[in-house]
């Protein structure tokens, strides 16, 4: 398999908990690189649902190595709190398997708090969505330079003092804008430090794991969160995340070089959805999204949140192939559109009287887009039982199709249902 990067294509949620299940099979280690317990990766196994919110996927596989690395942020109750569940299940989570970059930023109760009092603040028009999970603030510390790394977790004089300098700020925030109580650092300290004496058994350098993988002739897994349309540079600002979902960013937030990066998979669902606010061109609100809605159980594995549901969009497919150069698409949920008799495809939008192939890279332009669609055959069988591709209906193989002959990229990987025994490798 060699050292591959799995990352999401769409706003998310496009079943990449699985595909990096099912190719954890071929690799030795598998790294988390970005994001934080915003998100969330379901997997069924042998009918069994498992949701991981920052743990790796590759932890169902009781050989693997599971690395979370720098470009994480972690909050330490919640990665406790998963450990703790997937113990209970009898899978083996002890710091041996379950390895923490030292460099990775730490989310604080502070953060937490921040993130929903910023939000609730804000006008109904300008709120984005967030979880609340105070995953922005902790990146925001993190580039102010004041951000808990993992590695203080080890140095408890240290964590207390960045504590005390961090609620400087924060007690501003939290009495003078948002008429909220100040924190007192030392109740701050004294909450956090359990989980802080816990993890340190799982801090280490991830960096240096994956480098030696590599140079062993090793495989890499490398699993991201998100989409790349909730990238903060490249996503459909405001409304996006606080980290680089796109897959460059596997190196950086793993600390490997660029050049060991072999493969790239884009994971894609065969319609779209979106969770939260934010511009959506083919967002639907007829049958045919309610269909997409109930078939493919369409809530957000994190929050509940139900999922907005519309057509495929390649327009902005076109744009993550752009962004991420991905060697294979892993295209997941096909057997949901079965029973819809006709199928859109968007491939161009309108956008101030031009016909445009890429979004519009205005703040909310994508917002003021018209969707041009192709129509489609679509298939009434029901596809999930289907073993191989040559067993697929014709309307299928034609879908498909298209969308490779527009992306110029091929599907290596067909998913036919949430079961690992319900995907097809082409």
């Amino acid at each position: 398999m060699s050292n591959t990067v799995v990352m999401g294509a769409q706003w998310g949620d496009e079943g990449k908990g699985k595909i990096v299940d099912i190719l954890t099979e071929q690799a030795d280690i598998i790294v988390r690189f970005q994001g934080g317990n915003n998100a969330g990766h379901t997997l069924v196994v042998d009918g069994e649902q498992v949701i991981l919110h920052l743990i790796p996927s590759g932890i169902l596989h009781g050989s693997k190595l599971c690395c979370i690395g720098n470009g994480v942020v972690l909050d330490p109750v919640v990665f406790l709190q998963e450990v703790d569940k997937l113990a209970a299940k009898g899978i083996n989570v002890s710091p041996g398997r379950l390895v923490v970059s030292k460099k990775a930023h730490i989310i604080m109760p502070y953060h937490r708090l921040l993130d929903s009092a910023r939000e609730a603040h804000k006008s109904k028009a300008d709120k984005i969505g967030t979880t609340g999970r105070g995953i922005g603030p902790c990146y925001e510390d993190k580039m102010a330079r004041v951000g808990v790394r993992a590695s203080d977790l080890t140095d408890l004089d240290l964590l207390r003092a960045k504590i005390e300098r961090a609620l400087v700020e924060k007690n501003v925030l939290f009495e003078q804008l948002y008429g909220a109580k100040p924190l007192d650092a030392q109740a701050v300290f004294d909450e956090i430090r359990p989980a802080a004496l816990r993890l340190q058994a799982y801090l280490g350098d991830v960096a240096g794991i994956a480098g030696e993988t590599m140079a062993a002739g090793k495989n890499v897994l490398f699993e991201g969160a998100q989409g790349t349309h909730l990238d903060i540079d490249h996503g459909t600002y405001p409304f996006v995340t606080s980290s680089n979902t796109v897959s460059g960013n596997a190196a950086s937030g793993s600390g490997c070089a660029p050049n060991t990066l072999d493969s790239i998979v884009a994971v894609v669902k065969a319609y779209t959805t979106r969770v939260g606010a934010g511009p959506f061109p083919t967002e639907l609100a007829d049958e045919a999204g309610n269909h997409m809605q109930s078939v493919g159980a369409e809530f957000g594995a994190t929050t509940g949140r139900k999922r907005r549901c519309g057509w495929l969009d390649l327009v902005i497919l076109r744009e993550s192939v752009r962004l991420n150069g991905p060697t294979g698409i892993a295209l997941t949920k096909l057997d949901v559109l079965g029973g819809l008799s006709e199928l859109q495809l968007c491939t161009s939008y309108k956008y101030r009287g031009e016909s445009i192939a890429y979004p519009p890279l205005e703040e909310n332009g994508l917002a003021d887009v018209t969707p041009v669609y192709e129509s489609m055959p679509g298939w009434s069988e029901d596809i999930s039982g289907i073993e191989t591709w040559d067993a697929m209906p014709q309307a299928v193989k034609n879908y498909v199709a298209r969308i490779e002959e527009v992306l110029g990229v091929p599907v290596s990987i067909a998913s036919v249902g949430p079961d690992r025994r319900q995907t097809i490798m082409r």
